[in-house]
């Protein structure tokens, strides 16, 4: 925090600077100095955009950290290396970012991929960052997997859900609470894990299921699946609230979950594509390494209109 208030206090001192070199100039005629009064301006201007990027984290959870979940959609192997594609592309991401990432439950594929994983991302703003990713996302190329070179199209979901701090915390009874335990699944060997340690929660009145597994302790595992039971519960609660201010308004809302939020095309051009912003990429392999800066604040700045 006291890093982003010496940038908002340091971009004030040389806008001030500057205006006094304005005026100098100005009394005392100095035409001179017109180029540096405008080379000053532009890095000013620069230094600016970025620091009003901050300014577009104003949802309530922004700065919280998140909970990232991807579901691979039908289409078998060909889907679930999509899937585990994306997951490398958040975790790369994450790292850029320099947030922490910990995959708290997995299901891998029987022959390449993952069907279903959640991620713990930690970090300032991570959920700000990140919730511009909830959707469907949908991949174009030719399949790797296809002995005849076919072009595939591949779906996967992607859900995102703010991790709730101690005072946001909803309040679920244990009556509303459905909790079994089950044997970790793991590739064997020495570190499968041969007790009833996963935790698969389901809240009642709602019929959300959540499930943890990648913890050590089945105590560990159960406060991990409650937390994320309370972001998603926190989730739906906001939605509806946001569909009840709609119907109020006259509004019609997309159905995001639902949608295609992106389409990433390898095959027979390489292009990225948001089609909430339409933003554009034409370097889709440094989108899928992490590179979605451009993305995020082309979302944020689309929210905040």
């Amino acid at each position: 925090m006291k890093k982003e208030v010496d940038q908002w206090d340091a971009i004030t001192k040389e806008t001030e600077d500057l205006l006094d070199l304005v005026k100098t100039a100005v009394a005392e005629e100095e035409a001179s100095l017109g180029k540096e009064i405008e080379n000053d301006f532009k890095k000013l201007e620069k230094k600016f955009e970025k620091l009003e990027f901050l300014v577009l984290f104003s949802g309530p959870y922004d700065r919280n950290n998140a909970i990232i979940s991807i579901h691979a959609g039908a289409g078998g192997v060909e889907a679930q290396d999509w899937a585990e594609m994306l997951l490398r592309m958040y975790l790369r991401f994450g790292d850029a970012k320099g947030f922490t990432t910990k995959i708290i439950d997995q299901s891998r594929g029987q022959e390449a991929g993952i069907k279903s994983v959640s991620v713990e991302v930690t970090g300032r703003y991570a959920y700000g960052n990140l919730k511009s990713e909830a959707g469907v996302h949908r991949l174009v190329r030719i399949s790797p997997f296809d002995a005849e070179k076919m072009r595939h199209t591949s779906f996967a979901l992607v859900e995102v859900i703010p991790e709730l701090e101690k005072n946001q915390e909803l309040g679920v009874g244990d009556k509303d609470l459905k909790i079994e335990t089950m044997r970790a699944g793991g590739h064997g060997g020495q570190g499968v894990n041969t007790t009833d340690s996963a935790v698969r929660i389901t809240h009642l009145p709602t019929g959300l299921v959540v499930k943890c597994q990648n913890e050590r302790s089945q105590l560990q595992n159960r406060q991990m699946a409650l937390k994320i039971l309370q972001a998603k519960l926190a989730k739906v609660m906001e939605e509806k609230h946001a569909k009840d201010l709609a119907e109020i308004r006259g509004e019609v809302l997309s159905a995001e979950w639902g949608s295609q939020i992106r389409s990433y095309v390898l095959q027979p051009y390489k292009m990225v594509k948001d089609h909430r912003t339409n933003f554009e990429s034409k370097e889709p392999d440094a989108v899928l390494n992490g590179d979605l800066d451009g993305f995020v604040e082309s979302y944020l700045r689309y929210k905040s209109k």
